[in-house]
């Protein structure tokens, strides 16, 4: 299996699995995915690397998958970060424009002086996000470039993380052999790959539901308004399953994913499944309708507490195109309709758009942080060096170098 300077690969380190997805990029700008490696995670609970050995070893595992399918060698990755050390904030910066025009040296000038709010040291600044710029109150302005005028100002949304949390994201991938390339925030790796631009522009939510954590990113005007991360998913429904069923939690994941709805009036009454027992009991024979009836709860009081983080966020009113599904627990039966009742507005369940190749394999909600992470990754691909190499001995000291600049006044 030789190198092949064309592909981006994907690392999704999720909590209950490690996906690769490998994407190939082509000539008219395309991506075709032509290679997926898949396996349980052991070594993460709730977005946080808390066993990096064995994190290490099913990253081996989902990349030599992944490998073998391609029929390459995977280098570099893209990976993305969850966890609810994940904390997000708007800021804004002015500045006067030199020149009367606005030239890259302003932009990236009133970007820096936005950036200058004080940030914790065990804290990293992991994306800076533009929203819009103002040039002499003149707001709504994308692409201020090439503009006329004195006074230029910039809103970002800035996502911080707690630097011990990536550092072991880059950890466990360099010790499996890789280089990361960039560490994503995972909704926003999700975003690329199920919203469309006229959703992103109209106003939307994504909710991107994994094992460990629930993600949140609300979008308008084409550009990122708020994240969050809530510390509650699909681990949660399978341990209620295995508790209120009485069988053990890998069997309790594997009902859950053949079985589950969450809603209880969707299920037919004479609808019966087959339960393991624990401790070698006989297995039993229960009705769909008792599964649904744990899990509808659990579901609905997660939904309840992203709706109230979108209220508390300030941007409730701006979500006019709807709330948008993704992630595992998003594949559940009655999902979508269960959250139309709680957010009392349009839900549709999220799959991965804009690429070729394996669609049939990855046409899941389970994929969409891993093949948003290759899209990421494509855009990125001009912009962005490999920062985070594993045969770098300042690995960590790059983990600063995109804020060292602006913090030296701070600390």
């Amino acid at each position: 299996m030789g190198k092949r300077d064309n592909l981006i690969v994907g690392l999704d380190i999720g909590t209950t699995k490690i996906c690769v997805i490998v994407g190939e990029l082509k000539e008219d700008g395309g991506i075709e995915i032509i290679g997926i490696g898949s396996h349980p995670s052991r070594g993460l609970r709730k977005g946080v690397v808390v066993n990096i050995e064995t994190t290490v070893q099913s990253i081996k595992r989902a990349v030599e998958e992944a490998e073998l399918m391609a029929g390459c060698e995977i280098n570099t990755v893209y990976t993305g970060i969850a966890g609810g050390h994940i904390k997000g904030f708007n800021s804004h910066g002015v500045i006067a424009v030199k020149d009367k025009e606005v030239t890259n040296s302003d932009i990236a000038r009133v970007i820096e002086a936005a950036q200058a709010v004080v940030i914790p040291t065990d804290r990293e600044v992991i994306h800076i996000l533009p929203q819009e710029y103002i040039i002499d109150e003149q707001d709504g302005i994308l692409e201020p470039l090439g503009m006329s005028g004195v006074r230029l100002e910039v809103k970002v949304h800035i996502v911080t993380a707690a630097v011990t949390s990536a550092q072991n994201i880059i950890k466990s991938a360099n010790k499996a052999g890789l280089d990361v390339a960039d560490i994503v925030l995972q909704q926003i790796a999700s975003s690329e790959a199920v919203l469309s631009q006229d959703e992103k522009d109209l106003g939307v939510a994504l909710i991107d539901v994994g094992g460990g954590t629930t993600d949140i990113a609300i979008y308008h005007n084409g550009t990122i308004k708020h994240t969050a991360v809530i510390s509650l998913g699909g681990n949660q429904v399978t341990g209620d399953i295995a508790v209120g069923l009485r069988t053990p939690s890998s069997e309790a994941e594997k009902i859950k994913k053949k079985y589950g709805c969450a809603m209880v009036s969707m299920v037919q009454k004479d609808d019966m499944i087959d339960v393991p027992s624990v401790g070698g009991r006989n297995p039993r024979t229960v009705s769909r309708q008792i599964l649904a009836e744990v899990i509808e709860p659990r579901i609905e009081e997660l939904f309840q507490l992203v709706n109230t983080e979108i209220g508390n966020s300030g941007y409730d009113n701006i979500v006019a195109s709807g709330i948008v599904l993704t992630g595992g627990t998003a594949a559940l039966d009655g999902v979508a309709e269960l959250g139309e009742q709680v957010f009392n507005m349009p839900v549709r369940r999220g799959l991965p758009e804009g690429i070729g190749g394996l669609v049939d394999v990855v046409k899941s909600p389970m994929y969409s942080t891993g093949v948003g992470l290759v899209l990421y990754g494509k855009k990125r691909l001009m912009q962005t060096p490999n920062k985070f190499g594993r045969g770098d001995k300042n690995t960590f000291n790059k983990l600063f170098s995109r804020m060292k600049e602006w913090t030296r006044e701070f600390f």
